[in-house]
């Protein structure tokens, strides 16, 4: 059996890929961005004391971890129009990502912050200090340290997820893969430089939480 590339029509086609790229990391970005801020309200809202902020938060971080990323994407992509609400493809995806990986940075951002012993909350709290004083100068800047790894794992998992974008037509890596394995009749060049591509952004983020890491590890010997 044949395995071998065909390089030139790789090379051929690599402004494809390279648009597909810049499709991904550009997506993958927004969405990451916008699951920080859905994440973080959606945080706030669970550790509150009263029900009707803390219900809302939990229903929503478990309705979206009990269902599939395509689940939620096709909803998004074939209910808001019926609703009246017509948006581009890449802009659907945004948000469908964004809630979805917002859960997941809820969960991340919650432990960090319960990870503080109480009684710094209590100290602050004596001191006069409001709510959103006591999370802003005192318990978020702790929290932050123990967090950026898991948050760079997740932007991980986003930038995969973000291959379901293909599905409705959005010209991403996945789908710059899969135009040349069609056009062309060639799947294996086709994947293979997908793969690459895909391998390049999770070793350029790998390397962002290799070097965090250090940070930590230099920060907690001084």
């Amino acid at each position: 059996m044949n395995l071998s590339l065909n390089f030139r029509v790789i090379g051929e086609t690599l402004p494809d890929f390279l648009t597909g790229l810049t499709a991904t990391v550009t997506i993958s970005l927004a969405a990451f961005v916008g699951a920080l801020v859905v994440g973080v309200i959606a945080c706030a809202m669970s550790l509150q004391t009263p029900r009707y902020l803390r219900a809302p938060a939990v229903v929503y971080v478990d309705i979206i971890r009990a269902t599939p990323l395509l689940a939620q994407l096709y909803f998004l992509y074939f209910g808001l129009p019926s609703f009246g609400l017509m948006m581009p493809e890449i802009m659907v995806g945004i948000i469908a990502f964004s809630l979805n990986s917002g859960a997941y940075v809820s969960e991340i951002v919650r432990s960090g912050i319960l990870s503080i012993p109480r009684g710094q909350l209590e100290a602050s709290a004596a001191s006069g200090m409001s709510y959103l004083q006591q999370m802003r100068l005192i318990i978020l800047p702790q929290a932050l340290r123990p967090m950026v790894s898991p948050l760079i794992g997740q932007a991980i998992v986003l930038v995969k997820d973000s291959s379901l974008l293909s599905l409705i037509s959005v010209l991403e890596l996945t789908r710059a893969g899969q135009t040349l394995a069609i056009n062309r009749f060639m799947p294996v060049e086709g994947l293979a430089t997908t793969a690459v591509c895909y391998l390049i952004i999770y070793y350029g983020l790998k390397l962002m939480a290799y070097a965090w890491g250090r940070f930590n590890q230099v920060g907690a010997t001084r």
